[in-house]
């Protein structure tokens, strides 16, 4: 992945330098005193259960994970709220709408800029139909899903089971 740190002054053009800001080296303008601060990027993704408990995974079409089975998830768009964030990219990815039931949990690890959220839902409209970002979609009874994808899937689902009192 390409470094995404500015190398410039977005309020005076001057060159960024790296320099000791609130605890850490940071881009700061020498000029005007900006400082560059990295911020997090949101997503979210949602566990669809339907009435036999048996959970919808998408069969990825990109990167990270491309040709793996994972919860449906995607990125917050900036102003976007997160519970209409993960009904939208469940929406996009699947083809259905879902009704969210519980926050299932907030995931994060040191170096990784993305922080993840989890919500439990329950699918109440639409037709099941893999969208763009998907090569397939299907559910999954849950003692016989796909293998992990990503590091978090197997405390989602602990979160997830724990939630359904299973």
């Amino acid at each position: 992945m390409p470094d995404l740190t500015p190398q410039y002054c977005p309020l005076c053009a001057t060159a960024l330098q790296l320099r000791e800001e609130h605890g850490q080296r940071r881009p700061s303008c020498p000029n005007c005193h900006f400082i560059h601060f990295a911020d997090p990027k949101v997503a979210v993704g949602v566990l669809v259960s339907d009435e036999a408990g048996r959970l919808l995974y998408t069969k990825r079409a990109h990167q990270p994970a491309m040709g793996r089975w994972a919860f449906p998830s995607g990125f917050v768009d900036r102003g976007e709220e997160i519970r209409v964030a993960a009904c939208r990219e469940l929406r996009e990815e699947t083809g259905l709408e879902v009704e969210l039931d519980a926050l299932l949990g907030v995931y994060s690890r040191e170096g990784d800029p993305v922080v993840f959220i989890v919500f439990a839902g329950h699918p109440c409209g639409g037709a099941l139909e893999a969208g763009s970002e998907a090569l397939e979609v299907a559910f999954f009874a849950a003692e016989q899903l796909p293998p992990p994808a990503f590091p978090f899937d197997a405390a989602i689902l602990g979160a997830w089971r724990e939630w359904r009192g299973a």
